[in-house]
């Protein structure tokens, strides 16, 4: 299915591209999240009638997410779970758990944005971890654990 990218998607295109997905993921995902639509000939035109506008959006928002970077870059986040005598967490710490954190000290941030590249964590320590507030902006936050025992 050719769909016109009303944002910029990582690894398929920028804002206005023309690209052929598979229609599940166009139907099911791009489409739904108003990322894309179908590129007819009354889409086309329709899209560069509204260009400049949302560009001017998509400008707006990546300068939105990198003023948040600023402040977020390098931030701490302290956690405290149950662990062993070894180190070792019951459970683990999950981005629902950064995220929430996150939320608490004053920063939007959603699950999804939190990348954890090594999984979750299951020890006791320093960890680092991504948060991509925006294709094009990620940052990395410090991520203490501290154990308790039980």
């Amino acid at each position: 299915m050719q769909v016109i990218l009303l944002d910029k998607v990582v690894n398929l295109g920028n804002l206005g591209e023309i690209v052929k997905v598979k229609d599940g993921y166009a139907r099911n995902f791009l489409i739904p999240q108003g990322r894309a639509r179908r590129a007819t000939e009354e889409a086309k035109a329709e899209f560069e009638a509204k260009r400049a506008e949302l560009e001017k959006a998509a400008a707006a928002k990546l300068a939105e997410s990198q003023t948040q970077g600023e402040k977020l870059a390098g931030t701490t986040v302290k956690l405290t779970q149950k662990a062993g005598v070894d180190g070792r967490l019951f459970g683990s710490v999950t981005n629902f758990d950064i995220a929430e954190e996150l939320n608490k000290q004053g920063y939007k941030v959603v699950k999804a944005q939190v990348r954890m590249p090594n999984g979750p964590i299951k020890h006791v320590g320093e960890s680092s971890v991504q948060v991509a507030l925006h294709t094009d902006v990620v940052v990395d936050i410090n991520v203490h654990v501290y154990g308790e025992t039980a």
